[in-house]
């Protein structure tokens, strides 16, 4: 490999701010990194003293480094954030989250719908958040719904209705896909939401109190009545929820580290209240300061994301970092609003912070003990199976029912547990239905076949399954042609199928292993066994879930995919397609009156 010329790189870099990425031989992202002086910054890679260990192995990996201009370290700081998220650069500290966090979405139509939300943000309306769980969000949604009469129905469910549903008799909601109550009243009420999401439910207090004396003077005594309602539950609800404190909103974030750990603990305030708290244990690289690191955090936590209605307008921080003004002026450009990051607190806020920072210290005692639970298994595995290493196991699995819609799993384990993000599916094709030594071959073949980084080969197989299968994995690893052989174990079941009497084969079942019941050896495998067994079961739900869906419209001729899909889409689902009368099946976009009644006599067994 060609060494990187970084004197010649360093002669035209120039002094404006910027990013800059640095790639290694095979042009993998390996760092990304900001600078208002981009060449002050990058020449500091390469001093003849370079400090720490970390650095100096950074530097020996570098065979290229690109570099982007901004116009302010603002936008420098924002543009480094979103790379950080998009490469995951092995050098970098990284916010590991894997799933996104739940919001509560107001849709942008004629009448906005209420909805649950967790995923990219690309459809069009209000965003509401972070909550700290789905069930939070659920609750939140089902107080509101006694409430406001917003609509939480499925679009494809509004659009189809001829007359008011349950939701409404119930009163909570005001049936607006049928006109039972005008734009500017349904208006009114999502602008009551849209305050109450806001954190400002005394002023929605406030605007019903108004309107409901407007209507008792108007003698209109029936909405005087429903708006009283809806002030006693909002009075209710604020009775139900113990106040947090002074502060309207505010983020509190706890700090610690211990043994190579490191925990930082989110506490969130909204409204005067605790919304929720949660704790990251972020990757962090060896040798990675305090400092790097809960910058790298509020950079990731709340620019990568591009979430605007997250970030509070007081941030307090355990201890100062020096990046400390830039941050806060890139939030502040983010939010459209002044944000502040505060240290050195007092009064309530440091009662907070020692909160905080008690739940990060918790939380990595916890997650110590069970990385030690999981070192004690993976030593005792070893010791078990005669190897030094492992650092990578895999398991595979084959779930069908009399032989259709047959599916093979792949789960992966590596030094910390199981590694979701590695795991797979097949859709088994080509075998004789039922013949789960085919199956086995078909999985083995995808996994395998094309493999030609080592490093992703396992050093245990695990194949749920006796000698047969075992014997049929043996037979595909005969002409492998990589240097590392991984280890194959059969994992079969005792007489009465029952945890703890699982017999370990190796060599085609010509040797044996049983380990004690309660042997954390044995319970690891159970583990990585039950894993894949779960997740090949999930896939063939899935998958003859989807058949079911669509082969009752399949029979039908004259209705291809994209027919199907728009039945299935604006009606609402399978069921909704055999509710349907003519006339809404023929509303249908493609759908012909004579297609229309051709489905209806279909799916009703009319000649």
């Amino acid at each position: 490999m060609a060494v990187f010329d970084h004197k010649t790189f360093l002669k035209t870099l120039t002094t404006e701010p910027g990013v800059y990425r640095m790639y290694d031989k095979e042009h993998q992202v390996i760092y990304v990194g900001k600078a208002k002086n981009l060449k002050k910054r990058v020449s500091s890679y390469f001093r003849s003293n370079i400090p720490d260990s970390k650095t100096q192995v950074l530097v020996s990996n570098i065979a290229d480094i690109e570099v982007t201009l901004t116009n302010t370290e603002t936008e420098a700081l924002l543009l480094e954030n979103n790379l950080i998220k998009k490469y995951q650069p092995r050098y970098n500290i990284l916010l590991r989250d894997d799933k996104s966090y739940p919001y509560i979405l107001l849709t942008d139509h004629r009448h906005p719908r209420l909805a649950f939300h967790r995923g990219s943000r690309k459809q069009k309306g209000e965003y509401f958040g972070p909550f700290p769980s789905s069930a939070a969000v659920s609750e939140s949604l089902r107080l509101m719904q006694k409430i406001f009469p917003v609509r939480q129905c499925e679009d494809a469910y509004y659009r189809a209705r001829s007359r008011p549903c349950l939701q409404h008799q119930l009163k909570r909601c005001s049936a607006p896909c049928v006109e039972k109550v005008s734009d500017e009243e349904y208006g009114n009420q999502v602008e009551l939401v849209r305050q109450f999401l806001s954190g400002k439910s005394h002023l929605v207090i406030e605007a019903l109190v108004a309107k409901m004396e407007q209507a008792s003077i108007a003698l209109n005594f029936e909405d005087a009545a429903k708006y009283r309602d809806q002030i006693a539950l909002l009075r209710q609800m604020q009775e139900q929820q113990s106040v947090a404190g002074n502060f309207a909103e505010m983020d509190v974030i706890g700090f610690t580290q211990h043994n190579g750990l490191c925990a930082i603990h989110m506490l969130m305030i909204r409204d005067h209240k605790i919304l929720g708290s949660k704790t990251y244990f972020p990757k962090v690289p060896k040798d990675s300061n305090d400092d790097e690191i809960l910058t790298s955090f509020i950079g990731q936590y709340y620019i990568s994301n591009g979430s605007n209605a997250r970030i509070a307008n007081d941030i307090v921080l355990p201890f100062d970092v020096s990046e400390r003004a830039e941050l806060a002026a890139g939030l502040t450009q983010l939010a459209k609003r002044k944000v502040q990051l505060r240290v050195n607190v007092r009064a309530e806020r440091a009662q907070y912070l020692a909160l905080a920072n008690k739940n990060a210290h918790n939380s990595i005692m916890v997650k110590q003990s069970a990385q030690d639970a999981i070192s004690k298994r993976y030593a005792m595995l070893k010791e078990a199976v005669g190897l030094t290493d492992i650092s990578r196991m895999e398991c595979f699995d084959i779930s069908h029912t009399m032989g259709e819609n047959t599916v093979a799993s792949c789960v992966v384990f590596d030094g910390q547990g199981p590694n979701t993000r590695e795991y797979r599916r097949y859709n088994v094709t080509g075998i004789t239905p039922g013949d789960d030594y085919a199956a086995m071959d078909f999985a083995l073949k995808k996994r395998y076949a094309k493999m030609t980084d080592e490093q992703k080969v396992p050093e245990i197989i695990f194949i749920d399954g006796g000698k047969g299968q075992l014997a049929r994995a043996e037979a595909f690893f005969e002409d492998w042609q990589l240097d590392k052989m991984p280890m194959l174990i059969g994992v079969a079941k005792g007489t009465s199928r029952k945890p703890g009497l699982e017999t370990l084969l190796f060599d085609g079942g010509r040797k044996t292993i049983n380990l004690d019941s309660d042997s954390p050896a044995l319970h690891l495998i159970q583990h990585i066994r039950d894993e894949s067994h779960r997740f090949a079961i999930a896939g063939h739900r899935n998958k003859r879930q989807k058949q079911r869906t669509q082969s009752v419209l399949e029979e039908i001729a004259g209705v291809g995919s994209k027919r199907r899909q728009a039945l299935l889409k604006y009606l609402g689902g399978l069921q909704g397609v055999k509710s349907a009368n003519l006339q809404q099946l023929g509303q249908v976009p493609g759908i012909s009156p004579e297609l229309a009644e051709k489905i209806f006599n279909h799916l009703h067994d009319k000649a």
